[in-house]
């Protein structure tokens, strides 16, 4: 088997200084793409640009009472048709970097996972991430601080060659339960087309996140990105314990779709 490369937690991978711009000049190239979204971009400056890498999106349907246990109370479930769903988001960030300034190289790529689902708050649907784990310091202490979300520090091994992507995660936060995943992924065929109403879209063109704050409030941070560029999505599953913490079962096979790359621009979070 013949590596075509290698990540090995934050700082590990190799960059070249010219990739990290060219990096930001796309984050901030998809700004002038705007007339796909729900609703108009924010009026004051973005906060953070990031570009995903080869993001897999896993769903599966769950019973909305299960996530209505772990889902704070402030957030309605979004459902389609009826249905409310988990995913479990494996990619590599890279290029973070905040807004005016470059990518730090050994700072701003590693390796990350998140848990979410879905949730509508005053008609504007986004994400509710259950948990995120990173094999970054800097990133899950930033991310705690300045977003209010539950991201755990994580060892990340992700290795790419001809046969697709292996990813093998292992939760190293002691704060936080135990939590595993490993898996090999890719996608396959051409890029899906955008259809408005499709299932795909509904879990995918997400314009913002929430959470809440100390007291108990409910806070939006709006994300913006050209649609998904997918394709069908692959995944052979060794082992993942990434629902686990929160009771509930993933029954049956998920839902796959995989993107090569996502560029995005992030504000920072506002009370609803």
């Amino acid at each position: 088997m013949r590596g075509l490369g290698l990540v090995q937690g934050a700082g590990e991978m190799a960059l070249r200084p010219a990739t990290l711009v060219s990096d930001a000049f796309r984050q901030r190239g998809a700004l002038a793409e705007t007339g796909h979204r729900p609703w108009e971009l924010p009026d004051r400056p973005w906060f953070m640009g990031q570009s995903w890498i080869d993001l897999l999106f896993a769903h599966w349907p769950v019973p909305e009472e299960a996530l209505r246990r772990v889902v704070p109370a402030q957030l309605p479930i979004d459902t389609y048709d009826g249905t409310a769903w988990l995913g479990i988001t494996p990619l590599c960030v890279r290029g973070l970097r905040l807004r005016g300034t470059a990518p730090a190289p050994g700072l701003s790529t590693f390796p990350e996972l998140n848990v979410r689902t879905y949730v509508s708050v005053e008609g504007k649907p986004g994400i509710c991430f259950l948990s995120l784990d990173a094999d970054s310091r800097a990133a899950v202490r930033g991310a705690r601080l300045s977003y209010r979300l539950p991201y755990f520090r994580s060892r990340i091994r992700v290795d790419r060659n001809e046969e697709g992507i292996g990813y093998d995660l292992m939760r190293t936060s002691d704060d936080g339960p135990p939590a595993y995943f490993t898996a090999r992924y890719g996608g396959e065929g051409g890029e899906l087309p955008v259809r408005d109403g499709s299932l795909e879209r509904w879990l995918t063109e997400r314009y913002c996140l929430y959470t809440l704050d100390e007291e108990g409030r409910t806070l939006r941070g709006d994300i913006h990105h050209p649609p998904w560029p997918l394709r069908r999505g692959w995944a052979e599953v060794e082992t993942n314990t990434m629902a686990m913490p929160f009771g509930i079962e993933l029954e049956g096979e998920p839902l796959l779709h995989f993107s090569a790359r996502q560029d995005v621009a992030i504000w920072t979070i506002q009370p609803v």
